[in-house]
């Protein structure tokens, strides 16, 4: 019988609250569409355990008539606002051919964190620790003055490290290749690299391309602010939440999506997301045979930003 989660759930590094839509980490907290919710409860009730496309479909949307399109598009929502990597999950594990495992460490979240497993543990040479130094007794004590100049010179450097730190952080400054700023404009939209979510995961060079490509047809929208290639690809991969991404590279909406691939034919989704709450504001898929690369590449991103141009987001005063 399915359990319903009504209390907070300790999911990984996540806090997650079904009841509100939210998920949060750090103090920052994400609003998660009601449906991308439920599965990511439904999972984490099953944690360790594969769980089939079919079982999803049959509990997750109960009473609704959908395609397994709806369970990939809601997994790859959920690693996004999650920073998981389908490559490499910490959360949301896809075992081809069967469905998907929720990998992460799950607990109700007034129960005390998991202790740090050995990846957590610093190494006894590499990697510096929290604590204080302990402090050694030379045979030869260290001069006053000496000690004293280090100090004040390491005072002075953490003085200056500090008011760097505080001037990026105000001026909103970003170590990412494209600054943030403060306030997105309202028609400004990053596209995020598409996932390769094709059995073998070989059309990676496809997506990119698409991701290209659409940037390039946005760009020549009047203006819309979209950044470069350059500034979206240094997110691919990187287990990095939407919101801080749009943030980050000063956007106020995020296009993202995947490539997937059956016999001949291909199927391209993409979705435009608020970045402020973490809504969907439209979403479409492409079916297209796979004869011509570049041809279907430039159709469908075409096809993309005609729509976006026509979404009452972007015509809004």
């Amino acid at each position: 019988m399915e359990r319903r989660e009504t209390t907070a759930l300790r999911i990984g590094e996540w806090c997650v609250e079904p009841t509100e839509g939210l998920i949060s980490r750090n103090q920052s907290s994400i609003r998660v569409e009601m449906r991308a919710m439920r599965l990511l409860v439904y999972l984490a009730g099953r944690a360790g355990q594969v769980v089939s496309i079919d079982e999803l479909l049959d509990h997750v949307w109960a009473g609704v008539t959908v395609s397994p399109d709806s369970v990939y598009q809601a997994v790859a929502s959920l690693r996004r606002l999650l920073g998981d990597d389908s490559k490499q999950s910490r959360y949301i594990a896809t075992v081809p051919r069967l469905g998907y495992r929720m990998v992460a460490k799950v607990s109700p979240w007034n129960e005390a964190p998991p202790p740090p497993d050995a990846r957590m543990e610093p190494a006894p040479v590499s990697e510096p620790s929290t604590s204080p130094a302990p402090v050694l007794i030379a045979s030869n004590p260290i001069p006053r003055n000496r000690v004293f100049l280090a100090s004040a010179i390491g005072m002075v450097l953490c003085i200056a490290l500090a008011t760097v730190l505080l001037f990026r952080t105000e001026s909103g400054v970003s170590p990412h290749p494209a600054a943030a700023s403060t306030a997105a404009p309202q028609k400004s939209i990053a596209v995020l690299p598409f996932l390769d979510l094709t059995e073998g995961m070989n059309e990676e060079e496809f997506a990119d391309g698409m991701t290209e490509e659409l940037i390039d047809k946005l760009s020549k929208m009047p203006d819309l602010r979209v950044p470069a290639p350059t500034s979206s690809f240094f997110y691919k991969g990187k287990q990095t939440p939407v919101a801080d991404i749009a943030r980050s590279l000063g956007v106020a909406y995020v296009v993202d999506g995947s490539v997937r691939k059956s016999g001949n034919m291909l199927r391209v989704a993409a979705r435009l997301v608020r970045a402020d709450n973490g809504y969907v504001v439209w979403s479409e898929t492409y079916d297209r045979p796979f004869t011509d690369r570049l041809m279907v590449q430039d159709e469908i991103a075409g096809k993309v930003a005609q729509a976006l141009r026509a979404s009452p987001e972007f015509n809004a005063p």
